[in-house]
């Protein structure tokens, strides 16, 4: 089972509404609400209950305009979003900064709780709080702030382990062409975990605003069957790096060099309807803004999870 993680930014949500019918019975998304504007979140989550499908909503962000203001986050959760649907979890998040009563407070929102470990101090002390409340169905571990050893002390429910993949930090004219994504979606049970998830291509890191565009990039993962269906992402960068201006026509140079690549004979690149997207906008010469470009690469890493879960089973 894969679990994407994604932050309540408009094209995350938005990419949450047309991918919930894709979603539902192979992917349990989990979405942090980080901002106050909530129209898009609850389209999101309409979407994903008339599909049918699971999912988990975490109820105390850690970033965002919900870090300061989660009791109304979590009042319209329970009575406004969620109150006559079922088929889901309250997140909760588990962090340095959480107290033994604030995680016995989750249990007081729902019946079914999803812990999210992000870096609590003791992994046994959590375990015991836990021992004392029943209804956790899933725990979701934060790879890079939870240790093997920390992981060990939780046994019920479902284990989930979430890899960062994507290395947002660098700028864009820094990525190479490929770049390493992920093995977790083949490894996963080898950590003892009954599923799995990334960031997609937005990265673990949490900004309100991205900086000016120098070098434009797109990016779409990728799995190599030669590889032993390893997973990649190729990157591609615009020439036109020197000055933050015209980020339309440095879209067309990296479009140009991402048509080129998936249309290549025997290209590794799944030819999703994300893919097909990206080469209508180049056949209309056509420039959507940088945010709906993010938004169809993460279209496609759904599809591309979508399609691997189908040939898994």
């Amino acid at each position: 089972m894969y679990y994407p993680f994604l932050r309540g930014k408009q094209f995350e949500l938005i990419t949450v509404r047309e991918s919930a019918s894709l979603m539902a019975g192979q992917m349990v998304p989990i979405i942090e609400p980080v901002k106050s504007s909530r129209s898009s979140l609850r389209r999101a989550i309409e979407a994903l209950v008339e599909a049918e499908g699971y999912f988990i909503v975490i109820a105390n962000p850690r970033v965002g305009d919900f870090e300061a203001n989660r009791q109304l986050l979590r009042e319209e959760l329970q009575k406004d979003y969620l109150a006559d649907y079922g088929n889901w979890s309250v997140g909760w998040v588990a962090s340095d900064l959480t107290t033994e009563d604030e995680i016995r407070s989750a249990f007081d929102l729902a019946e079914r709780v999803a812990i999210i470990h992000a870096g609590f101090r003791s992994g046994i002390e959590l375990a015991q709080i836990l021992t004392r409340t029943p209804g956790v169905t899933h725990h979701v571990f934060l790879e890079e702030a939870t240790s093997k050893l920390y992981r060990r002390h939780f046994t019920s429910g479902e284990r989930i382990l979430i890899r960062n993949g994507f290395n947002a930090r660098r700028r864009n004219a820094d990525y190479p062409q490929v770049d390493h994504f992920s093995d977790l979606h083949i490894t996963f049970r080898d950590e003892r975990m009954a599923g799995f998830g990334d960031y997609l291509i937005v990265g673990s890191d949490y900004s309100k605003s991205g900086g000016p565009a120098y070098a434009v990039a797109i990016h779409l993962t990728f799995i190599d069957t030669s590889e032993d269906e390893d997973m990649f992402v190729a990157h591609y960068i615009s020439d036109s790096q020197t000055s933050p201006t015209d980020p339309g026509g440095k879209f067309a140079e990296a479009l140009q060099k991402l048509v080129a690549h998936v249309s290549q004979p025997g290209s590794p690149v799944l030819h999703t309807e994300a893919v097909s997207e990206f080469i209508q906008l180049h056949q209309r010469s056509h420039y959507p803004g940088l945010g709906y470009a993010k938004k169809v690469s993460m279209q496609h890493h759904i599809e591309l999870m979508a399609d691997f879960l189908a040939r898994a089973d």
